[in-house]
């Protein structure tokens, strides 16, 4: 069975790493110039490589970590050296609380000196109001503003849902983004039993385990080492190979029962046949080329949205600090009105970065939401002084940088609305009424890492199955 997968991202490389386990012969192709999508290393001063792109995998998903120790990276992986985030709230920085899920707490206790004592006592309501009605599904910023008040969303439930989605908690999907707290909510009246039901379900080792890995010299790496991987198993991957249009053949010899041949035609004249497709591009590169194949499906991809961002990485010299920040960053609630979402000092966060030039302190900040991309109109040089104004006020910085890189990441992050769930249930629908066709990346069941290889595992499978009855009845 010839399969061609679309896009060389994480997803796309998964995917063709369970295919050619499963005994396919894999074709990658890759429009860009390079591997591996929103994962990405640089260096900046010359002498740190960092992670410009997604920079930690959640290590109580196996997936990420899985695929990594598979790929021969099992030795880089790691925990954070610290993981002491705080809030930047009101001009001050205060602890994250410990114990909540998606910012919502078992304790409410774990709130003071972030929440003002007219919030604790919103808080403290849940326990007397009526059930909260979730229906088929609820924004996360509306249910637990219902049930907690909005400052619980405004300062914490908000800037850690815009740290992974860079959207608004007020239009994200519970049912998508935090699906536990929607289960949750739907179980039991009070929200705040409902998050402690949750957590004293949750195994005593996970209390112990870490919640993050990343991967020494960056989880940019991991892209490359699955594509090695898999030229190693045979698979041909493109890069510099876009795809113009797709076309269904007739059955031919060797093709999947009840199923049909495609060609695709890349941006360089040539035409590639193949058994089944994988497409692991953006929703909106997924609905311009099954529009022919699979107009149902074109078109509830087309309206998925996208937010942009931007990462600003800076290095210092220690010698110009008067002191360096502590812990490993923390996170901006937009209420407050700052540039900044989010500051991770990388040089505090993972070891390897700090042992690569001890002389140096590095830390990058993140700014850039949905419906609030303004401030991306700004030269690079313009965001630097963003952050830089912002870090000053949060931490006292004063030094200036010796190297910035600012990299974009233009509709780089999926939204999930409310009824995003349904929206990829039927996307997913009418993908299955078309022979030796699959779908698979950020657009559909996650955002971070291991759901987007979750995703292109998912694929691959699907694709193995479809090709061979059999398999599928195991």
């Amino acid at each position: 069975m010839r399969v061609i997968v679309i896009g060389g991202g994480i997803s796309g490389l998964a995917a063709a790493h369970r295919l050619l386990a499963g005994g396919a012969t894999v074709t990658v192709l890759e429009a860009t110039g390079r591997l591996g999508g929103k994962l990405l290393v640089g260096d900046v001063a010359g002498s740190a490589v960092v992670d410009l792109g997604a920079e930690s995998m959640l290590a109580r998903r196996p997936e990420a970590v899985d695929l990594a120790r598979a790929v021969g990276l099992g030795e880089a992986l790691g925990p954070p050296t610290t993981a002491s985030a705080a809030i930047w709230s009101r001009g001050e920085l205060c602890a994250m609380p410990k114990g909540h899920v998606m910012g919502v707490p078992g304790d409410p206790g774990a709130l003071r000196g972030l929440l003002s004592a007219a919030g604790l006592a919103r808080v403290a309501e849940d326990a007397r109001l009526p059930r909260t009605e979730v229906g088929e599904d609820v924004a996360v910023g509306e249910y637990v503003a219902a049930r907690l008040g909005r400052e619980v969303v405004d300062r914490l439930v908000e800037p850690l849902l815009g740290g992974v989605y860079a959207g608004d908690a007020y239009r994200i999907s519970m049912r998508a983004a935090v699906p536990q707290l929607y289960e949750a909510a739907r179980a039991e009246r009070s929200l705040l039993s409902g998050v402690r039901e949750l957590q004293a379900r949750a195994p005593a080792r996970a209390a112990e385990a870490p919640v993050f890995m990343g991967i020494e010299g960056g989880v940019g790496r991991l892209p490359d080492a699955v594509a090695d991987v898999c030229r190693a198993a045979g698979a041909e991957i493109r890069t510099g190979a876009p795809v113009r249009t797709l076309r269904r053949l007739a059955s031919g010899p060797g093709a999947p029962a009840g199923g049909s041949r495609w060609q695709v035609d890349t941006g360089n004249g040539a035409a590639l046949e193949a058994d089944a497709l994988v497409l692991a591009v953006p929703a909106p590169q997924a609905a311009r080329l099954l529009a022919d194949a699979a107009p149902p499906a074109a078109a509830e991809l087309t309206a998925v949205e996208y937010a942009s961002m931007a990462l600003i990485t800076m290095a210092f010299r220690r010698a110009d600090l008067e002191r360096a920040p502590e812990g490993s960053g923390f996170l901006v609630p937009p209420v407050d009105g700052r540039t900044i979402k989010a500051a991770t000092f990388s040089s505090n966060k993972w070891g390897w970065v700090a042992a690569q030039d001890p002389d140096l302190f590095v830390l990058r900040t993140s700014v850039g939401r949905y419906a609030e991309e303004a401030v991306l109109e700004h030269e690079d040089a313009g965001l630097v002084e963003l952050s830089l104004r912002d870090l000053a006020a949060a931490t006292g910085l004063s030094a200036r940088p010796v190297d910035s890189l600012v990299t974009r990441w233009s509709g780089g992050l999926p939204q999930y609305p409310v009824g995003h769930p349904d929206r990829v249930e039927r996307i997913r629908a009418g993908v299955a009424r078309v022979p030796g066709l699959a779908l698979c990346g950020a657009a559909y069941e996650g955002v971070g890492i291991p759901a987007c290889i979750a995703s292109g595992q998912r694929a691959a499978t699907e694709t193995l199955a479809r090709a061979d009855p059999e398999r599928a009845r195991e």
